[in-house]
C-alpha cells in the first residue's frame, strides 16, 4: 500500500470508479494507470467523490484504506471528511470508537453535531462512562448541547450509571432548556425506569405532551420492570381514551402485564387489535398472546393458537410447557418438552419447576443431569430450582456442588438465588454455611431475614433466631406473617411461653399483622408443649377464625407429650371431622393409648382404622451418600445392601444394650409381646439409614437424614447414644424440626 501511494505523488484531479472486483483510482493525467485500493464489491461504473466513498464503506479495513488516500491528498483535516469517518464509526456495528476518537482529536473545528455523533457512538458500544466523559469535555470547550445531545447520552446509560448520574443529567437538561423536549422526555423515562425510580419516570411522563407512542411504551415497560403491572394496565386504558394507536411493542408490554395480573378480559380486548389487523402480528407478539392464555390457565385456547402459528421458536414451545405446569399437568408438559426441536435453559428450568411443584425431586435431579449432558448452561433461575430440590432431599453434597458451580461460572447471585442457597444450607442442617452466605449477601430482603430466623429456630438455635429478628427490625426491614411464624416457633422450641405470647400480641399492635390460623396453631403448640393444655384449648375456643387441622394437630401433639387421654380424644374428634381419612390422627391417638396403657381404647381405634380402610403412613428416611439419595422405608428390605444393613443394625443395638440401653417401646401401638415391639422399633427407617451410613462412610463423616414423620422417642435416644459411641455427628430432620446429635446430646434438649 505504501509503495502504491508513493507512486501517486504529484497526481491531481483524481477520480474513483467502482468495478465488480474493487475500487480503482484513475489518474486523469495518466488514464492508462489504474490502482486497486480495496475490494468493496459495489455496483460497477459508479464514479464517486471521497465523501460518498466513505458512505459506501462496509468495514473498518475499507475505511482505513480510504483514509490513506485522504492522507495522501492532504485532506486529513478536512472537517467534512473527518465528520464522515466519525459518523461511520459511530453508526455502524463494525465501527471502532477508538479510531473515531483518533480522527476526532485532529479536527480543527468541532461543532455540536460531531460531539453528538461521538456520544451516540459510545452509547452504541455500551460504554456510557466515555459518553459522559466526552459530554463534559464538550461543555469545557464551550459547546452547548442541543436537543439530540441528551437522548444520545442517556440511551447508553446502564443501571449503575443511571443511579449515579441520572439526576445530574436531568439537572443539565433543565439548565439548557430541554425539559419540555419530547425526545429528551423519552430518554429520561428510560433512565429512571432502568434504575428503579419509576415515580421519577412518571413525573417526567406527566409533564410530557404524550403525543409520541414511544413515551407510552417506555412508561409501560418501566412499570413492568418494577412489577407494577396494574399501573401498566391503567396506562393502556388511558391510551385508549386518547385514541392513540398502539404498536406491537405496546401490546407485547401490555400483554406481559396482563399475564401477571391474570386479566383475560382486558387481554381479549388487546388480542382484538391483532385480530382486526390494527397491529401487525409477529412471532414475539404471538408468543405473548399464547403466554397470556397459558398463564391464565386457558390451555385449550393457548394450545389452539400455538398450533395455528406458522412459525414457532423455543419461546413458543416453552410457553406451552409452562402453561401445562401452571395448571398442574406436569406429565403433559413433559410430552411437549420432549417434542421440542430445540431447548434453552428457560425450557429446562420450566420443566424442573413443574417437578418441584409436584414434589417430584428425583425427577428434577434426573432432568438436571440430562440438561448437563445436553451441554445447556443453567442460569440463576435453574440454580434456584436445583437448590430447592437439594433442600427438600437434604442433599448437602449436591447442594455444595451447585454452590461451587455458581461460583466457578460466575452465575449472577441475586437476592432470590442467595435466599435459595441459605434455605438449602439450613434444610441440610449446615447452619454455619448458611450464616456465611448471609454475611456475604450484598443486599437482603424480608425473605432473607425470614429464612434466617426460621432456619436458626428449626436447627436448635432459637436464641440466635430471636436475636436475628431484632437485628432485622434494626435494619428497618418490616417483618411479615411468615417471619412471625419463625419467631413463634423459636419460642415454642425453647418453651418461652411469656415471650411467645408477647410476640403474638405485638404482631397486630406494632406491625399491623392480623394473626392467621397458622399463628394460632403456633400459640397452641407453644402452650401445649409447656403443659398448659387447658390454656391451649381455651385459645382454640376463642379464636376469631375457625380452627383447622394445624391447630387441632398441635393440641393433639401436646397431648402425646403429656399423656392427656381426655384432651387427646377431643382434639382427635375435631381433627377427624375435618379430615376423616387422616391416618396420622388415628396413629397418634393409638400411640397415646399405648403410652397410657389404654389397650381397650387402642384396639377399638385400630378396629375403626381397619373397617374404614385407613392405613398408617409408613416412616420414610432419605440419606445422601456420594451424590446419590437413598430411600429407606420402615421394615424395608429392598435396598441392595439390605443384608449388611440389618446385620450392622443388630450389631450396634447389641453394643448399645451392653452399655445399658433399654429400648423404649411405649409408643408401639400394637398389643404384642415386648420382643416383637423391640423388633418393630428396630426396623424404623431412620435406624436403617444410620446403619447404612455407618457401613458406607469414613469415621468422622456427618450423617444427615431427612424423615417424613416425627422421630420417635426410641430412635431419638438411639441417635444420641450412637453419636457418642461412634464419635459421629448425626443430623436428623423430621417433620417439625432438626435434631443435631453430638456426643450424646441433642440440639432440641429433648424438648420436641
Amino acid at each position: 500500500m505504501n509503495m502504491m501511494l508513493s507512486s501517486l505523488r504529484g497526481l491531481s484531479n483524481l477520480t474513483y470508479t467502482f468495478h465488480g472486483k474493487g475500487v480503482f483510482l484513475l489518474a486523469s493525467q495518466c488514464p492508462n494507470q489504474v490502482f486497486q485500493l480495496a475490494h468493496l464489491h459495489l455496483s460497477p461504473e459508479i464514479h464517486l467523490p471521497l465523501q460518498s466513498l466513505i458512505e459506501k464503506c462496509k468495514s473498518m479495513d475499507q475505511l482505513r484504506q480510504i483514509q490513506s488516500v485522504i492522507i495522501q491528498k492532504g485532506l486529513i483535516s478536512d472537517p467534512k471528511l473527518c465528520s464522515n469517518m466519525i459518523t461511520f464509526c459511530s453508526n455502524n456495528e463494525s465501527g471502532d470508537m477508538k479510531y473515531a476518537r483518533s480522527v476526532f482529536d485532529i479536527m480543527p473545528e468541532r461543532g455540536v453535531f460531531i460531539w453528538n455523533t461521538m456520544i451516540k457512538g459510545y452509547s452504541r458500544e455500551n460504554i456510557p462512562h466515555d459518553g459522559v466523559s466526552i459530554y463534559r469535555e464538550m461543555l469545557n470547550n464551550n459547546v452547548k448541547p442541543d436537543n439530540y445531545t441528551f437522548p444520545f447520552l442517556l440511551k447508553g446509560f446502564t443501571r449503575e450509571v443511571s443511579l449515579k448520574l441520572g439526576r445530574s443529567v436531568h439537572a443539565h437538561i433543565c439548565k439548557f432548556g430541554f425539559e419540555l423536549n419530547e425526545f429528551v422526555h423519552h430518554a429520561l423515562i428510560h433512565v429512571y425506569c432502568l434504575c428503579g425510580q419509576v415515580d421519577m419516570a412518571r413525573g417526567v411522563f406527566d409533564l410530557s405532551a404524550k403525543s409520541d407512542i414511544l413515551i407510552w411504551n417506555s412508561m409501560i415497560s418501566g412499570y413492568n420492570r418494577s412489577k407494577q403491572f396494574g399501573e401498566s394496565r391503567k396506562l393502556f386504558y388511558a391510551m385508549e381514551e386518547k385514541q392513540l394507536q398502539p404498536t406491537s411493542v405496546t401490546l407485547i408490554s401490555v400483554i406481559s402485564a396482563l399475564s401477571q395480573l391474570k386479566d383475560l378480559d382486558t387481554g381479549n380486548r388487546v388480542h382484538q387489535y391483532v385480530k382486526d389487523y390494527k397491529v401487525q402480528s409477529s412471532l414475539v407478539l404471538d408468543n405473548a398472546i399464547v403466554d397470556l392464555y397459558a398463564s391464565s390457565g386457558k390451555m385449550d385456547v393457548a394450545l389452539g393458537l400455538f398450533q395455528s402459528m406458522k412459525h414457532k421458536d423455543v419461546i413458543s414451545w416453552t410457553t406451552i410447557v409452562k402453561g401445562f405446569v401452571y395448571i398442574g399437568q406436569v406429565d403433559v408438559a413433559r410430552i411437549y418438552f420432549d417434542q421440542m426441536p430445540k431447548r434453552d435453559n428457560i425450557s429446562w428450568t420450566a420443566m424442573m419447576d413443574g417437578y418441584v411443584k409436584e414434589n417430584r425431586f428425583k425427577d428434577v435431579l434426573m432432568l438436571f443431569r440430562e440438561m448437563q449432558a445436553a451441554k445447556i448452561r443453567p442460569d440463576e433461575f435453574t440454580m434456584v430450582s436445583i437448590l430447592t430440590t437439594c433442600a427438600h432431599l437434604g442433599a448437602l453434597e449436591l447442594g455444595e456442588w451447585i454452590k461451587t458451580y455458581i461460583d466457578k461460572h460466575k452465575i449472577y447471585v441475586d437476592i432470590h438465588l442467595g435466599n435459595a442457597v441459605i434455605d438449602m444450607y439450613f434444610k441440610c442442617g449446615s447452619v454455619e454455611k448458611a450464616l456465611v452466605m448471609f454475611t456475604q449477601m450484598p443486599s437482603r430482603d424480608k425473605f432473607t431475614w425470614t429464612a434466617m430466623i426460621i432456619g436458626l429456630a428449626s436447627n436448635g438455635h432459637e436464641r440466635e433466631a430471636l436475636d436475628m429478628f431484632f437485628e432485622m427490625l434494626r435494619a428497618s426491614e418490616t417483618p411479615d406473617d411468615v417471619t412471625y411464624i419463625g419467631v413463634l416457633s423459636a419460642c415454642t422450641h425453647m418453651g418461652l411461653v411469656e415471650e411467645g405470647k408477647s410476640f403474638f400480641a405485638n404482631m397486630a399492635s406494632q406491625h399491623g399483622i392480623q394473626p392467621n390460623v397458622i399463628h394460632y396453631g403456633c400459640l397452641v403448640d407453644l402452650l401445649g408443649r409447656a403443659g398448659r393444655l387447658e390454656g391451649a384449648y381455651e385459645v382454640i375456643m376463642r379464636m376469631p377464625v375457625k380452627p383447622n387441622s394445624i391447630v387441632w394437630g398441635a393440641l393433639l401433639g401436646a397431648c402425646r407429650i403429656h399423656k392427656d387421654v381426655q384432651m387427646a380424644e377431643i382434639a382427635a374428634q375435631q381433627l377427624l371431622q375435618l379430615e376423616p381419612g387422616n391416618g396420622a390422627v388415628y396413629v397418634l391417638l393409638c400411640n397415646i393409648y399405648a403410652a397410657c396403657k389404654k389397650w381397650d381404647n387402642l384396639r377399638e381405634t385400630r378396629r375403626i382404622m381397619t373397617d374404614r380402610g385407613i392405613k398408617k403412613t409408613p416412616g420414610c428416611s432419605l440419606i445422601e451418600m456420594h451424590g446419590i439419595v437413598h430411600e429407606f422405608v420402615a421394615g424395608d428390605q429392598s435396598h441392595p445392601q439390605s443384608k449388611s444393613i440389618y446385620s450392622k443394625l443388630a450389631e450396634l443395638i447389641g453394643e448399645l444394650k451392653f452399655s445399658g440401653y433399654v429400648p423404649d417401646t411405649s409408643e408401639v401401638s400394637l398389643d404384642i409381646g415386648e420382643e416383637e415391639k423391640e423388633n418393630s422399633i428396630n426396623r424404623h427407617s431412620e435406624k436403617l439409614a444410620i446403619a447404612f451410613a455407618l457401613i458406607n462412610s469414613e469415621p468422622g463423616f456427618t450423617i444427615r437424614i431427612v424423615k417424613n414423620l416425627r422421630i420417635c422417642t426410641d430412635c431419638h435416644h438411639v441417635a444420641k447414644l450412637i453419636s457418642k459411641r461412634y464419635n459421629r455427628k448425626l443430623i436428623i430432620r423430621d417433620r417439625t424440626r432438626f435434631h443435631h446429635f453430638v456426643q450424646g446430646s441433642c440440639s432440641c434438649k429433648d424438648y420436641w
